[in-house]
């Protein structure tokens, strides 16, 4: 929320008088559809009036409202539709800065978001939350920021380069963007009771702050219901109908998210279209886009009108992304609906089941048009010390990326991360792999590539080496990604140990980023200077960028939906089933480091 943008107290005066007809409007917009997501209906004929940013009358007629330097706009019959709201999400997942996202979501409707900056908090700790605090206050949309809970995700199974704990959260639970406890990751701790989780919890709800949920277990036994007694209030990873039936059964609210890989709104809103759950306590939200989402297929509106496609009304789909997000965070009389008092966040919409956004307003602030932006939006900079962060140590060689076969076994048994489409949990699977002088080789028609982490933060030169399924990769080829939710070290996937090595030594040359090789050339280069997770440039080019990016990957035999998303989120050691760290492979199931070979 922008600094400058008065609070409803300081405008209230003005807002009385111009319902009531004693002073004019700033902006009327006449003869509308009001999608009125308290009533659950869409009124005919409604006019609205707008006044310092905040709707003041909403009604039949608003022509006691309008004087000589009242601006006019013509509905037309169009839908009046709220402003949309993100639930949970990463910035960091389109590749740009928080500016940059803003330009890219606006047009597509979404004109409030609730950001968990954990990703730039593993490579930069409080330093790198508090310049995105920054950046989202100075946003023409509302952008409030949850204080990372998890910094790192797994203490002991991984290292981040940074630490945060209660002391941190208390520094920051206080900053004036802040709204809740990031998503609370580390699902054990909360369950076993663990010290510094429930401190930073603590801190949280004692400053009246949400706590955001993170329960990425199919376990909905004692472990589901001790960590709901910890705290968290809401949840984004159920992908299945049981998952969000429990959790809503259990005072939280279900968070069901379309990303640019995650596809869990489908299974789990059954609970509201076949088994009759009441819809207000669920929501709509992203978790990752990457900015090719965002620029080619759009952002809440995208998860609108999947939800809709999915059997829920279009005023039900709306409540869920509007004012359901609202009151989960305490911020109704403020935004989530077309109603007096609240911002003036406001889309002219032409057709409700596919959403077709005519207009944005922002605040009162006419911000864009059929697919375009047309305000002007200040960049932002970020500081020399955001960049340079990928600390290699040395020169890598192929070799690092070899793993020893065990002595006389041939072929040998190992485990092997298994990719689900659309997903982000991943299977434990086992594999027999060959052996060439000695070494442990990947093999194509068991769909079965080198998978390794290279410790990037403090420059120690450690890889860890282990294998990956269901990438699809039929040829000599290597992609590398400082972005690997969510410590953020270095994941490399390759056929060839020759091209992981040169993948990886070219982002430690120009500081971060994503690249595929194959067969010694680079096919494809998404450069990320700010943390390894950010780009400089605008959303747009970023988005080319990982066009360009998908394209090469396809080239290399991949075929799955959106493969980079799925590949940063190979060291994610909080998501089952098995994972890769800096510590080398872990058991998520049950939370701890476990063999290469079986």
């Amino acid at each position: 929320m922008a600094a400058d943008f008065p609070a409803w107290t300081k405008v209230a005066p003005r807002l009385v008088d111009v319902a009531a007809g004693r002073a004019p409007a700033d902006l009327v917009i006449r003869g509308g559809r009001w999608v009125n997501v308290h009533s659950g209906e869409v009124v005919e004929h409604t006019d609205i009036a707008v006044a310092a940013g905040r709707f003041a009358y909403c009604g039949p007629d608003a022509s006691h409202t309008i004087g000589e330097a009242t601006e006019l706009v013509e509905a037309q019959g169009r839908y009046l539709v709220p402003g949309l709201c993100d639930a949970h999400m990463h910035v960091e997942s389109g590749m740009v800065t928080v500016t940059e996202f803003v330009r890219a979501v606006v047009p597509h409707g979404t004109t409030s978001m609730f950001v968990d900056p954990h990703e730039i908090a593993n490579v930069l700790g409080l330093f790198g939350v508090k310049l995105m605090h920054d950046e989202a206050l100075a946003a023409p949309i509302n952008v409030f920021l949850q204080v990372p809970s998890c910094v790192p995700s797994a203490p002991g199974l991984e290292h981040a380069g940074a630490e945060l704990g209660p002391e941190e959260v208390a520094e920051a639970i206080s900053w004036p963007g802040v709204i809740g406890l990031g998503e609370v990751m580390n699902f054990p701790g909360v369950a076993a009771g663990d010290a510094k989780m429930l401190g930073e919890i603590l801190v949280a709800a004692g400053a009246g702050k949400v706590i955001g949920g993170h329960y990425a277990s199919p376990d909905l036994g004692t472990p589901f219901h001790a960590y709901v007694a910890g705290g968290p209030a809401d949840d984004h990873e159920g992908t299945r109908l049981e998952d969000a039936v429990a959790r809503v059964r259990q005072g939280m609210k279900a968070m069901l998210r379309l990303g640019s890989a995650w596809y869990d709104v489908a299974a789990q809103v059954k609970a509201v279209t076949e088994k009759g759950l009441d819809s207000r306590h669920f929501l709509l939200c992203t978790d990752d886009c990457h900015s090719g989402t965002l620029v080619e297929e759009g952002h809440m509106d995208r998860v609108v009108r999947h939800a809709i496609a999915q059997g829920l009304k279009p005023v039900t789909a709306i409540q869920m992304a509007t004012l359901n997000t609202a009151e989960h965070f305490g911020l109704e009389r403020e935004l989530g609906s077309v109603t007096p008092g609240r911002r003036a966040d406001l889309l002219l919409v032409s057709d409700l089941p596919s959403l077709a956004i005519d207009a944005v307003y922002g605040r009162g602030r006419f911000l864009a048009a059929n697919g375009e932006l047309v305000a002007e939006i200040a960049p932002f900079a970020y500081p020399a010390e955001t960049k340079g962060t990928v600390k290699l140590g040395r020169e890598l060689s192929a070799t690092d990326f070899a793993v020893p076969a065990p002595e006389g076994e041939t072929p040998v048994r190992v485990r092997v991360v298994g990719v689900i489409e659309n997903q982000a949990p991943t299977r434990a699977l086992q594999r027999e792999l060959g052996v060439r002088n000695g070494r442990l080789e990947a093999d194509l028609a068991q769909d079965v590539a080198h998978l390794a982490l290279v410790e990037r933060h403090r420059g120690t030169g450690k890889v860890q080496n282990a294998f990956v399924s269901g990438f699809g990769y039929d040829r000599p080829c290597a992609i590398a990604s400082t972005v690997a939710h969510d410590s953020h070290q270095m994941i490399v996937v390759g056929t060839d140990r020759a091209d992981m090595a040169a993948a990886a030594n070219r982002l430690g040359e120009i500081g971060g980023g994503v690249v595929v090789m194959s067969a010694g050339k680079e096919l494809a280069l998404v450069e990320l200077p700010i943390a390894g997770l950010l780009s400089e440039e605008r959303a747009e080019v970023v988005a080319d960028k990982t066009w360009r990016l998908g394209e090469a990957i396809r080239a290399c035999g991949c075929r799955l939906n959106n493969a980079f998303m799925q590949h940063s989120l190979l060291a994610l050691v909080v998501i089952p089933e098995l994972r890769i760290s800096d510590e080398g492979l872990i058991d998520v199931t049950r939370f701890q480091k476990t063999e290469l070979f079986v």
